[in-house]
């Protein structure tokens, strides 16, 4: 996926984002990582919507777009990390 596919995100007034990639497994554990949600463009049925996963990989929602993910993140709790 590219940039282009998160069009309607204004990146400027999104929270920080978190590198997974560089986390050591003592950071994971510090960081907490039941507290981590990953979004990822996908398409379903021909649209454009947003996967949200947790930190291992199960399935726990979807958006429409980037901004809606990010605020269901965030309003469980938990800390939102972009796969691209």
């Amino acid at each position: 996926m590219h940039d282009e596919d998160f069009e309607d995100f204004d990146r400027d007034e999104a929270p920080p984002m978190v590198d997974l990639r560089r986390l050591s497994p003592l950071d994971w554990a510090r960081y907490g990582a039941e507290r981590i949600a990953y979004a990822r463009p996908v398409v379903v049925n021909g649209q454009k919507a947003v996967a949200i996963h947790a930190a291992d990989g199960t399935p726990i929602g979807a958006a429409p777009n980037l901004a809606l993910a990010t605020a269901a993140i965030l309003q469980h709790g938990m800390g939102p990390a972009l796969v691209h």
